[in-house]
């Protein structure tokens, strides 16, 4: 009893749908760009071989509704019987020489070398997740040829099928949107926003009357969320500034507005103005309007540098607009951000312009991964022309960044993806670890904008266009942080990058999606104009902040 079931189990599966399976799970231990462990791995190995099945039974299919000639059953059998043994020893292979490609990747980031890439956990995990998969599948086969058989009573059977696959289509979906998809968003928006509650015990409320937060100011510090008060507590003070530039230096100022502070964002947004002008931001020479990650959060590796490099004459002002990591915002949230940038922008500019030109601050704007994307939405530049602000620093910008995407596609011939070069670099400049700033010959007009981007950025450079083709910047020249070992393959990249881009702030600072504080050091002196620095006043300024 038990063995025939085993036998009728092993024959209700396609060889077309192994074969190619077995491909499919043989490309996706190769490297992208990311090192992955074993459990995240084999998660994605047992995606790709389902996928790959998936494909194989619908080729089977069409051959079949096509009524070519197929072999005999017993042909069939002992085909499959071959095609399961070159499957196992595809995968052995491939199994074996993962902790290599692994290695690739860690090495080329400077990452110790792993002794292996636990292939027997690897596969078992891969062998389960593609278990759960086809039995999906085979739930929703059934699912279809119910309705269908029912129906089939009533009218044609080709109808009765197209009838049962749009229902049963209709039902998993609406399963997966209406109870799991909105039940795992919602304890994640939970979750982040418990997370965003947290008073940490080393982050004390100011007692200085002109920080965000104090008993004087327009924003409560309970209100601030767990992000917001990271940003307002932490950043080097005015002794720090001055013991380092040895001479006076001034409290940098910054203003938060979380999203507990008032319902929309257009009310957080005149909050904040408020609160700029009480704290004084308009009096310095510097002003920042930052659209923080999906989280809320401020990376410290971007602001502390501007404020070293401007002795602390400088404000900075942002409002939250969500609690959830930039990923997930991107999936389901990703023009929210953007409506929060331009209430934001429209607030801060419109007072902006108000003052006189030759004593007003100089205005820049700053956002990372999500907030770079949003940070784009806050304005167009037709409505700036007339008095433009001076500049931005976007880092890590997201895949759907429209501007980034449009500068990338006219870059200049012959320079590649990752690091492009668009017309005489007068308006925009990309740059990367190594600074590519300074180009020979190129003046800077009244508007700077600079990219800073690794060519390991999966938030960056996540393409669905690599379902079926390759991408532009895995051709060579590659960037310094991609393994030379990466190639491209159909279907299996995709699942790759989506699976990398989920995990792009685990890899060491300086890759990844992970940006440090010594390349941003750059990117703000060609951004705010910064004179009057030595370059051995600026590596001890990086050797400083990579301390900190």
């Amino acid at each position: 009893m038990v063995r025939n079931w085993i036998v009728r189990f092993w024959l209700s599966f396609s060889t077309t749908g192994l074969l190619l399976g077995t491909l499919f799970f043989a490309a996706s231990l190769t490297p992208t760009l990311l090192p992955r462990n074993y459990l995240t791995q084999g998660v994605l190995s047992g995606c790709s071989l389902a996928v790959g099945y998936g494909i194989g039974v619908f080729l089977h299919w069409l051959w079949q509704y096509m009524e070519l000639p197929e072999p005999r059953a017993r042909i069939r059998r002992n085909t499959k019987l071959v095609a399961a043994l070159a499957c196992a020893v595809v995968g052995i292979v491939f199994l074996w020489r993962a902790t290599e490609w692994q290695n690739s990747v860690r090495g080329v980031m400077g990452m110790d070398p792993v002794d292996t890439a636990h292939p027997l956990e690897v596969g078992l995990i891969a062998l389960a997740t593609f278990v759960v998969l086809i039995a999906l599948a085979r739930l929703f086969r059934l699912t279809l040829v119910y309705i269908s058989e029912k129906l089939n009573k009533f009218v044609p059977r080709r109808v009765s099928y197209v009838i049962g696959s749009t229902v049963a289509i209709l039902l998993f979906w609406s399963i997966a949107d209406g109870i799991l998809f909105r039940y795992a968003l919602r304890a994640a928006d939970s979750s982040f926003r418990t997370l965003d509650a947290l008073l940490e015990p080393t982050t004390q409320q100011p007692s200085d009357p002109t920080k965000t937060g104090s008993a004087a100011s327009l924003v409560r510090w309970d209100e601030l969320g767990r992000r917001g008060r990271e940003f307002v507590a932490t950043g080097p003070t005015r002794a720090e500034l001055s013991a380092f530039l040895g001479r006076d230096a001034l409290e940098p100022v910054r203003v938060y507005v979380g999203l507990q502070s008032a319902e929309t964002p257009q009310e957080r947004a005149k909050l904040a103005l408020e609160e700029l002008k009480r704290t004084g931001g308009f009096e310095r020479s510097v002003l920042l309007v930052i659209m923080p990650t999906g989280t809320g959060w401020i990376d410290p590796a971007a602001m502390d540098p501007v404020e070293y490099l401007h002795g602390g004459d400088i404000a900075s002002v942002a409002i939250q607009y969500s609690y959830l990591a930039s990923w997930l915002s991107l999936l389901v949230e990703p023009g929210y951000g953007g409506e929060a940038a331009r209430a934001l922008f429209s607030e801060v500019y419109g007072y902006w312009t108000t003052l006189p030109k030759d004593s007003r601050p100089r205005l820049y704007l700053y956002g990372l991964s999500l907030g770079a994307l949003s940070s784009e939405l806050s304005t167009e530049l037709f409505e700036v022309l007339g008095d433009p602000y001076h500049g931005a620093l976007w880092s890590g910008p997201p895949f759907q960044s429209s501007g980034w995407r449009s500068i990338t596609n006219r870059r200049n011939p012959g320079s590649p993806e990752w690091l492009p070069r668009f017309r005489d670099g007068s308006f925009v400049r990309f740059t990367s670890q190594q600074n590519a700033l300074g180009i020979p010959g190129a003046k800077w007009g009244p508007l700077r904008i600079v990219y800073l981007q690794y060519a390991s950025d999966p938030i960056t450079f996540f393409d669905y266009h690599s379902l079926y083709r390759e991408p532009d910047w895995m051709k060579a020249p590659r960037g310094p942080d991609v393994s030379p070992e990466l190639r491209w393959y159909p279907v299996v990249t995709f699942l790759q990058l989506a699976l990398d881009m989920a995990m792009g702030t685990t890899t060491p600072m300086g890759y990844g999606h992970v940006y440090a504080p010594e390349h941003h050091v750059d990117a703000w002196m060609e951004v705010t104009g910064v004179q009057g620095w030595t370059p051995e006043d600026v590596e001890r300024l990086k050797a400083t902040l990579a301390v900190r």
